[in-house]
């Protein structure tokens, strides 16, 4: 059986994000050694520490995970824009604002 989640090792991933690309759930569950984790790190993203760029993180299909009308998924959508992240069809091009995970050692 795998050990338990790290909240403190998600976050520390989630930290490397930079300004103006995203990670999808998976690749954070990945990066952190649990591969099919992902809904996991959904559910630590609900308890993130102030600062921390949790808007960042989307799902797999480019999308926000978060019900469409709620504060959060505006507020999500909004702090992307700032970022300079386009939406298209609600969508994020992952080929063009995904984060290359394998330079952030």
């Amino acid at each position: 059986m795998p050990s338990p989640l790290s909240h403190g090792r998600i976050f520390a991933v989630v930290r490397r994000i930079p300004p103006g690309r995203v990670a999808t759930y998976g690749q954070i569950a990945r990066r952190v050694g649990r591969p099919r984790a992902a809904r996991q790190i959904g559910y630590a993203l609900h308890r993130c520490p102030p600062g921390l760029p949790w808007h960042r993180v989307i799902n797999a299909q480019g999308r926000i995970s978060l019900p469409a009308d709620s504060t959060a998924a505006l507020t999500q959508r909004r702090r992307l824009i700032e970022e300079g992240v386009i939406f298209v069809d609600g969508r994020i091009d992952l080929a063009r604002y995904g984060w290359d995970d394998s330079r952030a050692d």
